[in-house]
């Protein structure tokens, strides 16, 4: 069973823009039920179908399967509710690599970094554009974000 073990932190000013362009992704979910959840996603010319199970701290089990384009295509029509749409930057802070967010569409003015590692007590350097955690607040899980969009959170 693979396991994923990330954390996730809200992103300050824009530094984090200095890695490059990003690229574009579209994910949508065939379930959303807390105890699991069903994704599949396209970003650039590739994609995947993603299973993860509940979380359990910062861990939760992880299955991921690479899919034809066109599939993906197909499925991501089956998706529940909307989907997410984001710009993913790749940036390296102190020998880490950090996956960094920028939201679009409803969920504009997000930009989460989350930061996978190998167990929950493993340290790393915060790079100076990272602000509060919100690994444990699930309104910044993506299967929330596409049912309660941030930009609805004021409401």
């Amino acid at each position: 069973m693979g396991i994923e073990i990330e954390r996730k932190f809200l992103v300050l000013g824009e530094a984090w823009k200095d890695s490059g362009p990003g690229e574009f992704i579209s994910q949508g979910y065939l379930n959303r039920d807390p105890a699991r959840t069903v994704r599949v996603r396209i970003k650039g010319e590739s994609a995947w179908l993603t299973i993860k199970g509940k979380n359990q701290g910062l861990a939760r089990a992880e299955f991921e399967y690479a899919l034809p384009l066109a599939d993906a295509k197909q499925l991501l029509a089956l998706c529940e509710g909307p989907r997410i749409e984001k710009i993913r930057r790749e940036v390296q802070h102190a020998g880490m690599s950090w996956e960094v967010d920028e939201f679009l569409g409803n969920n504009a003015g997000l930009v989460v970094a989350e930061i996978e590692l190998n167990n929950a007590e493993q340290e790393f350097e915060r790079p100076p554009w990272l602000g509060e955690e919100v690994s444990h607040d699930a309104r910044y899980f993506n299967s929330q974000l596409a049912n309660n969009p941030y930009t609805c959170w004021g409401e």
